[in-house]
């Protein structure tokens, strides 16, 4: 009898471990199954937040001033043209220089369809200011008279002198540009001076004026990829251009029959015009160059 009570104690003990280990084995076998499934998706997901993180690291990527060349470059539109009447060293200076923040002239308008879409040809009419000589204000009457704006690039003293003049350019809708505080070439001096340079005559120019500048003309022509990176960093497109002529010489003003040729002669869609405002022959022809331009079919622009 107690032989017996002991054979079924065994057996019922030998089924109950029999069961545990049963139990144990499913409950393993769904762990290890569940884990494995959804193994891919934190993989898939730790490659996601690598990708988004690898996109934003590109967006914001910008190439360090240090790494770019600080050779001066005397800029000149050259004499060589394209089909276009666009001259082929602004063209070529746009598409190297333009993601630094230079602006030598507009590409986005000048393909083969400017030829025949009068509407899309634009100019970008320019004046610069190293100091007043009497005839900015005939030719702010013309530009507002043809209802046309441009940019006058102003330096500190222009700013200090020519309050009016200044005021009367924001007041009536023209750019005022930034031409640096002292005129010194940028490439001749450091970073940090050109960061002055710019930075004086802006804060002038808010604080006196309540205007805020964004446009810069380098003194004398002269930059280097450094400086357009930097005016870049402080908010700048750097305007070169890709049409001008002699006309800042005040002792030769030149025959304007010749000078308005000149200008008409050149038209090219994009262009960004360089005049100087010293100049008796620019304010005189201003009015005929702007009538004839739109006689053939440009429109006038700022940057």
């Amino acid at each position: 009898m107690k032989k017996m009570q002991r054979n079924k104690m065994l057996l019922l003990t030998g089924v109950c471990a029999l069961g545990l280990s049963v139990a144990f084995a499913v409950n393993t076998i769904y762990h290890v199954s569940a884990a494995s499934k959804k193994q891919p998706a934190k993989k898939e997901a730790a490659t996601s937040v690598a990708s988004a993180t690898e996109s934003t690291a590109v967006a914001k990527q910008k190439p360090e001033l240090s790494t770019l060349s600080a050779k001066k470059i005397c800029w000149g539109q050259g004499v060589n043209f394209d089909e276009l009447n666009r001259p082929r060293d602004a063209v070529t200076s746009q598409r190297k220089y333009g993601g630094l923040g230079g602006f030598f002239i507009d590409l986005s308008d000048t393909d083969e369809d400017a030829k025949s879409q009068p509407e899309r040809k634009k100019i970008y009419l320019t004046f610069d200011e190293g100091y007043e000589n009497g005839y900015t204000a005939k030719i702010l009457d013309t530009l507002k008279e043809k209802k046309v704006k441009a940019v006058f690039f102003i330096t500190g003293d222009y700013a200090k002198r020519e309050g009016a003049l200044v005021r009367r350019m924001i007041d009536e809708g023209q750019v005022v540009g930034n031409h640096t505080f002292r005129h010194y070439s940028m490439p001749e001096k450091s970073l940090d001076t050109c960061r002055e340079e710019i930075s004086l005559l802006h804060d002038y120019v808010k604080e006196n004026f309540g205007y805020e500048m964004n446009v810069l003309r380098p003194p004398k022509g002269e930059f280097s990829e450094q400086t357009l990176a930097l005016a870049s960093e402080m908010g700048y497109t750097t305007c070169l251009w890709s049409f001008a002529y002699k006309d800042w010489d005040v002792n030769a003003p030149g025959d304007k029959t010749q000078s308005l040729n000149k200008l008409n002669e050149r038209l090219h869609s994009g262009g960004v015009y360089l005049l100087h405002a010293v100049s008796s022959t620019n304010a005189a022809i201003l009015g005929d160059f702007i009538d004839s331009a739109r006689a053939n079919g440009y429109v006038f622009v700022t940057p």
